[in-house]
């Protein structure tokens, strides 16, 4: 979000939608922030290493899916981004399907402090994003961006998500 609100700022100029798009990502990434450390927080907290995390290379699907959003905001429009935020936060899981989680899983509950959060923070974030998204002069050019991103994100993340593997204990 940071790299498509610096590209809103070299398109302002010229962009009708680059600074309501820049406000939009830059009040976006303060309501993210720390959600990564949370998340590492929570490998902690199921008993494992967050710095094996860290140091993982990433798949190749996660490549894709993050990689094709820093090529379309930088080499297209940031205005692409907005399908993958829409994704992520479409469908926040609610409190029921984390207990399901939890429970199959074996973890304490304490491991699933970022999935919970997020549950009560998406829908929240998905109204506003779609108030913004109305509130834009959008083209039919920026629809079609954005479908492009949203089909892109779910296939990656299908892809993602089908190449998980159990992992070992500590």
């Amino acid at each position: 979000m940071q790299c498509g609100v610096q590209r809103c700022y070299e398109l302002e100029p010229h962009d009708p939608l680059a600074k309501s798009l820049a406000s939009y990502l830059s009040h976006h990434t303060e309501e993210e922030q720390n959600h990564d450390v949370w998340a590492l927080e929570d490998l902690k907290n199921a008993g494992f290493d967050p710095q094996t995390a860290v140091n993982q290379m990433p798949s190749q699907s996660v490549a894709q899916l993050v990689g094709a959003q820093y090529y379309w905001i930088l080499h297209h429009h940031p205005v692409m981004l907005l399908g993958y935020i829409m994704v992520l936060e479409a469908f926040p899981p609610t409190s029921s399907r984390t207990d399901a989680i939890r429970d199959r899983s074996g973890l304490p509950e304490a491991a699933f402090r970022t999935l919970r959060m997020h549950g009560e923070l998406d829908p929240h974030h998905s109204a506003e994003l779609d108030e913004f998204i109305d509130s834009l002069p959008l083209k039919q050019t920026h629809l079609d961006m954005i479908g492009v991103s949203i089909l892109n994100t779910a296939l990656c993340l299908v892809t993602s998500v089908d190449s998980l593997r159990p992992v070992s204990w500590p």
